[in-house]
């Protein structure tokens, strides 16, 4: 019997709810609201709802208020849900918050509510690929796993169904961090960099965010964070979890890290990364947050065995196929030059590189350095294809060059890659950028990409 759930069950009686937004985690809230009032108004931006959406709404009679003005009922509610793009931030909210009423979100409600130990992970890359090692590690020790957030599926309202030794884990967003008033008993923060500046009002904003999945911690909680990682590493100041470190470059007692081609705990080999199919440094020390976070729940003799055969996350440095020698590589998942980084390095020289995309406000000098040094073709397309060009060109002198060709559309792309890239070289897709200039996400570009290269 799950209690904390039981009170808060006691809360919602008719109370009168909003819930913004009608995507994938707000969905299940519905029906599981209805139990305990039937004041509830869903608030969305988009007038044309999905079937399933108007069919829920029709059977459970869900008010309604939707359209570019769609936030301007948003008053008088006892408690309302946010969906992670509404950012606590928004003028409404803090309105709503002035008045007495609960801002929260099916995210925040998992966290607080759990009957079990919940691990949360965050970062600007590598959170999916971590969340998905660690599950699958937990799952080869024998534990219950719940994969919730950003991934997995939404977990309120199976709250009650979930027992006291299961392990649910999370990864989270700086939009579902922001403001969060509980954090997870084990947190990982795998790295920080600039992202999602088209939202978050300014750099600090987002950085301040990630803090979420520490800052309500206790003493008996544990916090994973990147010691190699300037911003992350300062996190360890204002923390008063228990701190366990991961990092390629130093060794900490009673700790995994990377060690040459070797994820090692103390001098002992643990995983022999030559042996294993997920490739990249970046995904090593994944690896080691990972086995630093669930330490005490795993057995070393048995996670080489685990762990040998993942290939990764889908649209994350993801082989789709070889032609004519020519290796190709769906990293559609990287959304910023961060990302894009890690991806360029994971392979050696000889790179066909396709970028381009949505433009979220993002630096791309860094990027550029790393293209230069590494990439022999550059394909280019979407809304930053110019931002891309013109951070590259600044680092071409006459002792490097890159051959760049820009294209129209993904299909466009393929070709042109096709042509240009020699036997024994790779293309990869790593846009650097996100997707909405052309696609409904990350995930359709993805898929569009693999679809054409497996018509070649």
């Amino acid at each position: 019997m799950n209690k904390k759930l039981d009170e808060f069950n006691n809360k919602l009686k008719n109370k009168k709810i909003a819930i913004i937004g009608a995507g994938v985690s707000n969905i299940p809230l519905f029906e599981y609201l209805h139990k305990y009032t039937k004041d509830i108004t869903l608030f969305d931006k988009n007038e044309n709802l999905n079937d399933n959406v108007v069919n829920i709404i029709n059977k459970y009679n869900i008010n309604t208020s939707l359209g570019n003005n769609y936030l301007e009922k948003l008053t008088g509610f006892d408690i309302i849900f946010r969906s992670p793009s509404m950012l606590p931030t928004n003028e409404y909210l803090l309105r709503e918050k002035e008045k007495g009423c609960l801002i929260t979100s099916e995210i925040e409600q998992v966290i607080s509510l759990a009957p079990c130990k919940v691990i949360g992970i965050t970062g600007s890359k590598g959170k999916t690929t971590t969340t998905r090692i660690t599950s699958l590690l937990l799952n080869g020790m024998g534990y219950n796993v719940l994969v919730g957030g950003n991934i997995g599926i939404p977990l309120f309202t199976k709250l009650n169904e979930i027992k006291e030794n299961d392990i649910i884990v999370l990864e989270l967003s700086s939009f579902q961090l922001m403001n969060i008033t509980v954090s997870p008993n084990i947190s990982i923060v795998t790295n920080i960099s600039p992202d999602h500046l088209d939202v978050h009002s300014n750099y600090e904003e987002y950085i301040n965010a990630k803090k979420g999945i520490y800052l309500n911690q206790t003493k008996n909680d544990i916090l994973v964070l990147n010691y190699d990682d300037k911003i992350v590493k300062e996190f360890s100041k204002d923390a008063i979890s228990n701190i366990r470190y991961f990092s390629c470059n130093k060794a900490f007692n009673n700790t995994y890290h990377l060690d040459g081609n070797y994820i090692k705990y103390n001098d002992n080999i643990v995983i022999d990364t030559t042996k294993i199919m997920l490739k990249g440094i970046h995904n090593y020390l994944n690896i080691c947050a990972s086995l630093n976070a669930i330490k005490d729940y795993i057995d070393n003799k048995k996670v080489f065995d685990i762990i040998k055969n993942f290939k990764g996350v889908e649209h994350r440095l993801e082989f789709v196929r070889e032609v004519n020698g020519v290796k190709w590589y769906n990293d559609s998942a990287s959304t910023t030059p961060d990302k894009a980084n890690a991806g360029i390095t994971a392979f050696s020289k000889g790179i066909t590189l396709i970028a381009g995309g949505y433009d979220k406000n993002l630096d791309y000098s860094p990027l550029a350095d790393v293209i230069v040094d590494n990439v022999s073709n550059l394909i280019l397309f979407g809304e930053t294809k110019d931002k891309i060009y013109n951070a590259v060109m600044k680092k071409i002198d006459n002792n490097n060059s890159v051959n760049i060709k820009f294209a129209s559309n993904l299909e466009e792309v393929i070709n042109i890659a096709y042509e240009v890239t020699k036997p024994g070289n790779i293309v990869l897709f790593s846009p650097a950028s996100a997707s909405f200039d052309m696609f409904k996400n990350a995930y359709q570009r993805g898929d569009l990409f693999k679809e054409y290269v497996l018509k070649l």
